[in-house]
């Protein structure tokens, strides 16, 4: 069994539910305290020993190119004012030359389009594929541990109430192995009353190499996109499904609430924020 080198990362979205921030500046570079929000998502799936990311991106998103690369004036700079603490903290988050790879998806064409855009870097073996919108720390080591102990595709799941079903993709759940059971079925925004469960697909994949091929066709399905989703009902009849119940909290900072949720949450995780961050809170609420 291979092990998980390379996780693909979407990054063509237009950000629209954040304009007028949006218009110029990637979603993804919008920040949770001081990283921008695909600068946590790298970290996490940094910390799961993923080794290459596979940055799929669109128009006006050349800054998060940027962002991963030598920036050779500021590092003069901070190096000139004895900035030191700050110059080691960006050499830390700089991958290694050959880490990161960036592949176009020139028309808005849906989630499943934009992985096969990464086919020809991914290659034939397994990988991760993280959507940056969701902050879900740790969840990628807890799947590649799952992964490493019965293989075939995974995804990150997590329970909503029953009358939030029918607003998310859904999973049926079969066998249990822990943390984890096998996939039977696979329904996107099924109707009310009809979900097979309550555990939501949450944005943290792993898939076999033969998705790629089905994802080929390009098939449309809601929305007229090409869905990952529907690949993955695809595969699932040739391959198992695997299900991970993430142990965490995921914040989508999508949306306006889950990014100013995802703010206070890492503020008050700072020694250096806390105790302030939550003084001014308490004080705020008070009038």
């Amino acid at each position: 069994m291979k092990r998980i080198r390379k996780a693909v990362l979407p990054v063509a979205g237009l950000g629209t539910r954040f304009l007028p921030a949006t218009k110029s500046v990637p979603k993804e570079m919008l920040t949770v305290v001081d990283r921008p929000v695909i600068q946590h998502v790298v970290d996490e799936a940094w910390e799961a020993g993923i080794e290459h990311f596979v940055f799929v991106t669109g128009r006006n998103k050349g800054v998060i190119e940027d962002h991963f690369d030598m920036a050779y004036e500021l590092d003069a700079t901070l190096k000139e004012r004895g900035k030191t603490k700050e110059f080691e903290a960006l050499q830390r988050d700089l991958p290694k030359a050959g880490q990161t790879s960036f592949t176009r998806q020139q028309a808005p064409l849906g989630l499943g389009h934009a992985v096969w855009c990464a086919r020809e870097i991914v290659g034939d073996e397994p990988f991760a594929v993280i959507l940056p919108d969701m902050l879900s720390r740790g969840c990628m080591s807890q799947m590649v541990a799952a992964y490493e102990r019965h293989g075939g595709n995974l995804m990150a799941v997590e329970e909503v109430p029953e009358d939030q079903t029918h607003q998310y993709g859904i999973v049926a759940k079969g066998e249990e192995f822990g943390d984890s059971f096998r996939i039977t079925g696979m329904v996107e925004k099924p109707p009310k009353g009809t979900a097979p469960s309550n555990l939501i697909i949450s944005g943290r994949y792993i898939l076999q190499p033969e998705i790629f091929e089905i994802l080929s066709a390009h098939e449309k399905g809601a929305g007229g996109e090409i869905q990952l989703t529907d690949a993955m009902k695809r595969l699932a009849e040739k391959q198992d499904f695997f299900g991970l119940r993430y142990r965490g909290r995921t914040y989508d900072t999508g949306n306006k609430l889950g990014f100013l949720m995802a703010n206070v949450a890492y503020a008050l995780e700072r020694d250096d924020l806390a105790a302030p961050f939550r003084a001014e809170l308490e004080a705020l609420l008070k009038l």
